[in-house]
């Protein structure tokens, strides 16, 4: 089991259904629920997915103040915004020691920063019950938390005071100014006050929903910030304007393998989902004046940025580097163990390739081309001096 999965198995999916039950003022077993729960809490968490992933009606409404909707987000939604915290925390170079967590709810960031070694935390939202929630839940896991109250659709929308190593936003952004016009400015605006709270060499982190609309509206908002002058620490390796967005179509996200707890499980069937993959699209963003991330001179990157593609006798994928968006692909009777690595890529992969040809609207590679994978799916990008070759 990796770590991500042991943390939540058995350090905080005990914590979230004893905060549940305490809630409630019921009693259980300690690690799981009974079948009329399971299906409760599934109805409820059928009715929030549709609320913000279909018509949403709910996205920027206070539903964490609705009790069973709340406990619908704490029992299923906490554990996956939990693990997309951890994997993305993962592309850090450092580790940050002081971070706050705007639009927390119960905080499953703000505790995946924990987990992950920051040592002061700081978790803000307008929901006072989702606070209690969260400062509940800490104290179960058996750790600190500070809360704070923070509403980013109040004017101004200032954060706490102070300075942070890491500002973190989960599935927040999306639902601010939602449908009403200059959204994507007002969301950039925010962002860009946002970091003015972080310290050099830290990060701004926004996790977003994987739909085809909120990932586009958050590469809109780093197209923005682009061209204020903002480095893109991961997973934009083009430093220009996002080339997804030049197709109504498309559309950026990551995706990462991932053992969902048990609970996790449970509740998905009896809401009719499915949550084998991890997906979310995500920005880190450096603050004001930091470079973007020094690339390996005489390497040709990519990020991979899709599932394999796969037609009859070769392999494809879409990559993304330094030179924008384009299809890479290699007839499998070309596979050499110079270029076998091409064979295995993950969505999110960082490869160099060498020895390509410009073929149709892609690279075609050959026998003769050699595939490194520099930065694996979920890791930083090494400094250039580590790479081979």
């Amino acid at each position: 089991m990796d770590p991500i999965a042991r943390e939540l198995e058995k350090k905080w999916v005990p914590a979230l259904i004893a905060a549940w039950r305490k809630a409630r003022k019921t009693r259980g077993p300690e690690d799981r629920l009974s079948p009329a729960e399971v299906k409760e809490v599934g109805a409820a968490v059928k009715r929030l997915s549709h609320g913000l992933t279909r018509e949403r009606e709910l996205a920027g409404a206070s539903y964490m103040d609705d009790p069973r909707l709340l406990g619908a987000y704490l029992l299923f939604y906490w554990p996956v915004s939990y693990a997309q915290g951890r994997h993305a925390l993962r592309e850090l170079q450092r580790k940050p020691r002081t971070v706050l967590d705007l639009g927390a709810g119960p905080a499953p960031l703000a505790l995946a920063a924990v987990d992950h070694g920051a040592a002061e935390v700081t978790a803000a939202d307008r929901s006072q019950p989702a606070l209690e929630m969260a400062r509940t839940i800490a104290g179960l896991g058996g750790e600190g938390l500070r809360v704070r109250t923070w509403d980013g659709l109040r004017e101004g929308g200032e954060p706490p005071e102070g300075e942070y190593d890491l500002v973190t936003l989960g599935h927040v952004i999306n639902e601010l100014w939602a449908g009403q016009e200059g959204a994507i400015l007002r969301r950039t605006d925010l962002l860009e006050r946002l970091l003015q709270r972080v310290k050099p060499k830290g990060s701004l982190l926004v996790v977003e929903p994987a739909l085809r609309e909120t990932s586009r509206g958050l590469l809109e908002v780093r197209d923005l910030l682009v061209a204020r002058g903002y480095a893109i620490r991961s997973p934009c390796l083009f430093r220009g304007a996002c080339p997804a967005l030049e197709k109504a179509s498309d559309w950026c996200h990551a995706e990462r393998p991932w053992q969902p707890p048990r609970l996790v499980q449970e509740i998905a069937r009896a809401a009719g989902l499915h949550k084998e993959a991890l997906k979310m699209s995500y920005l880190l963003v450096a603050p004001k004046g930091e470079a973007w991330p020094e690339l390996q001179p005489g390497k040709r990157l990519f990020r991979i940025v899709s599932e394999p593609l796969q037609s009859k006798g070769r392999m494809r994928y879409m990559g993304c580097g330094p030179e924008g968006r384009v299809g890479l692909a290699l007839q499998e009777k070309h596979l050499e163990k110079g270029n076998e690595a091409f064979a295995h890529l993950q969505r999110g992969d960082v490869i160099a390739v060498t020895h390509t040809e410009e073929k149709g609207d892609g690279l075609s590679l050959g026998a003769e081309s050699r595939v490194e994978i520099v930065a694996p799916a979920g890791k930083p990008l090494p400094e250039p001096w580590e790479w081979d070759g």
